[in-house]
């Protein structure tokens, strides 16, 4: 029989419902537009054409394919995601109690598009809540993450928790709450905080234990609150429903977060993360799929980097240089610099470029075949093998800092995170002669004094770089130029200052002299005349020495007999101004003008502090000085 005269066979997929079948095909339409898409079998999807036909379901946003396929179930859950941004609008999500961030066009990196908000469960409150959300979605200075979004969503739902109990009518009625409401909210918070108890809303942790009141969660709630009840005063919409006003003004500021300070890795901490036996284990037992955990730990060791900088290198992030200096790549975001370079060590080069054939290797076997040169520069060193066809995401941060965690606790090492990596190599650099530019620079910090949190400065290492900061004198053509401590001098300006930190200056009142022969021990031509000696430069610890000159000139121009007279002290004091000037502005551009201003090096108290400390009454020398027993230490034998 020819072709065409045989019976047409109703396929499967044809006796799928009509808005089922053609809700699949949109739903593998819009998964093939995403810039990366998971991989789906299509005996997967042929799995769930054959729930859907066999239970008769109408719609997929009616399915229910909990009892199926574990793969089943995620395409059918990811299709109803898809479709639920186009069969409901923001009105009706409002109304079921969820919100939908791609109404606004955004998805946070890493999080599905919807966000529950049926846990607050007074009506009034979640309207609130919604329309807090999405005014901030709306917004140009929307959060890059969802961590703002959370912490107000519980926010309220620890308010509505506690409104369910102590509110009359469940909370349920704005026009019921009073500011004792309020506080009596406020009291139990603290309360809870100080006692350690967990919270109202019971959300619980990965572990499955219920979340405790900390100090962050207390924060957290009493700002996000009190920020989402203000929003609705101001709007007007607190009038609208009947909410006092009082209500809102009881909720106090929760206060800034607490910068925890990580301090250095102590040096049996520190051998024991370096120890090549411990390392072995770490990517043997905590990474099985051989993502590379143990060279991102090298690479934070090494660097000094910020854990994501390491964590999102790409591909292509290392290469030589002028045939030998090995280099490395990245992108400091936090910052604002992209595309940073850096000198690494041979050692690191090689594990890196290791690595980098590792993902090639992986990206074939996945593709069958190689990448091409435009994928190859999307591609992640890191990357992550969930949904990730084209290598282009690189593992989380918190998957790296589980497994590294439970690394450390294996060891028994106490409480260690990655970060204190950074902290532990801007103190050995400090230690090891760099100033405070030099780190700044090299870690990728804002300012001076961000680098001083990450060096742990002391007293003493905050003198050295003080003294380590020269302007030129009031002697020299430009009083005031910054000779040292930002960059590296240039072999001209070496030979022309004739400049040496360590062996070719001496000490001398208000500053350092660098004329080599009074440095030799020769006596001075110019009968010590420093203010007016070129070759005479200020530094970062002779700031309020002179200040008080300053002050000194000031005063004595202020008492001058005539006008004339004040301006010629003042034209005579100009060069020593302008030194000072460019000596306040070094200080303040390198984040140190505080420091010089606490640290006064040239009170003889500082330098002799027993000796200037320890006091007699005169009555008391005349009668030492009578008392036979006593023997003068110059006596004759």
């Amino acid at each position: 029989m020819a072709c065409e005269d045989r019976p047409a066979v109703p396929s499967r997929s044809d006796q799928l419902r009509p808005l089922v079948r053609a809700e699949i095909q949109w739903g593998l339409f819009a998964h093939a537009q995403e810039a990366d898409p998971g991989y789906w079998a299509i005996t997967s999807i042929q799995r769930l054409a054959a729930v859907c036909r066999e239970r008769g379901f109408d719609s997929l946003a009616d399915a229910d394919t909990d009892g199926g396929h574990h793969k089943v179930r995620t395409i059918a859950r990811s299709l109803r995601d898809t479709l639920q941004v186009l069969y409901a609008t923001p009105e009706e999500t409002k109304e079921a109690g969820y919100i939908e961030t791609e109404h606004f066009g955004r998805r946070f990196p890493r999080s599905a598009s919807r966000i529950d908000l049926t846990a607050v469960s007074q009506p009034w409150l979640r309207d609130l809540l919604w329309d807090h959300l999405a005014t901030l979605m709306r917004s140009h200075k929307c959060p890059r993450s969802r961590h703002p979004l959370d912490g107000t969503r519980r926010a309220c739902m620890e308010l509505s928790a506690f409104l369910a109990v102590e509110a009359p009518d469940v909370g349920h009625d704005p026009r019921a709450l009073t500011a004792r409401h309020a506080e009596r909210f406020v009291a139990d918070q603290r309360q809870r905080e100080r006692k350690g108890m967990p919270t109202l809303a019971r959300p619980f942790r990965d572990d499955g234990n219920p979340s405790l009141v900390t100090p962050n969660i207390r924060r957290i709630v009493f700002n996000y609150s009190r920020k989402i009840l203000y929003d609705a005063l101001e709007s007007g919409e607190a009038d609208r429903i009947g909410l006092d006003r009082s209500f809102i003004t009881a909720f106090p500021p929760g206060g800034e977060a607490q910068r925890v300070s990580r301090n250095p890795f102590t040096d049996q901490v520190a051998r024991a993360l370096a120890d090549e036996t411990n390392l072995q284990q770490f990517a043997r037992d905590y990474d099985v799929n051989d993502r590379g955990l143990r060279d991102i730990w090298e690479a934070l060791v090494l660097t000094g980097r910020r854990c994501s900088e390491v964590l999102k290198l790409r591909l292509d992030c290392v290469g030589r240089y002028h045939g030998r200096l090995p280099m490395l790549w990245h992108g400091q975001t936090k910052v604002g610099n992209y595309n940073e370079g850096i000198r690494i060590p041979e050692r690191l080069y090689t594990s890196i470029d290791k690595r980098r054939r590792t993902t090639l290797e992986r990206f074939e076997l996945r593709n069958g075949r190689q990448p091409t040169a435009e994928e190859r520069t999307g591609m992640a060193l890191f990357p992550t093998e969930v949904r990730n066809r084209g290598e282009r995401r690189s593992i989380s941060h918190t998957f790296f800092h589980l497994q590294f965690k439970s690394w450390v606790d294996s060891l028994d090492l106490g409480n260690c995170v990655p970060h204190q990596a950074r902290h532990t190599l801007a103190t050995k650099l400090l230690s090891n002669g760099a100033s405070l530019a030099h780190i700044r620079r090299y870690l990728g910090q804002v300012s001076d004094r961000m680098a001083e949190h990450y060096a742990k400065v002391a007293d003493s290492e905050i003198e050295t770089v003080l003294q380590a900061v020269w302007v030129s004198g009031p002697g020299a053509a430009r009083p005031g130029e910054l000779l040292t401590g930002t960059e590296p001098l240039s072999r001209e300006q070496a030979t022309a200052l004739a400049l040496d930190l360590s062996r070719r200056s001496t000490p001398a009142e208000g500053g350092f002299c660098t004329f080599q022969p009074v440095v030799n021990g020769d006596a001075c031509p110019w009968k010590l005349n420093c203010e007016g000696c070129d070759k005479f430069v200020l530094s970062g610890a002779d700031l309020l020495y002179w200040r008080r000159k300053q002050e000194q000139w000031r005063s004595i121009a202020e008492r001058a007999p005539d006008d004339a007279t004040a301006d010629y002290l003042h034209q005579v004091f100009e060069p020593t101004a302008r030194a000072i000037d460019g000596l306040e502005r070094a200080l303040a551009g390198l984040g140190l003008l505080e420091d010089a201003l606490a640290l006064d090096l040239r009170r003889p108290q500082d330098s002799y502090h027993r000796l200037w400390n320890t006091a007699f009454q005169t009555s008391d020398l005349a009668d030492l000085a009578h008392d036979s027993t006593y023997t003068s230490t110059t006596e004759e034998p």
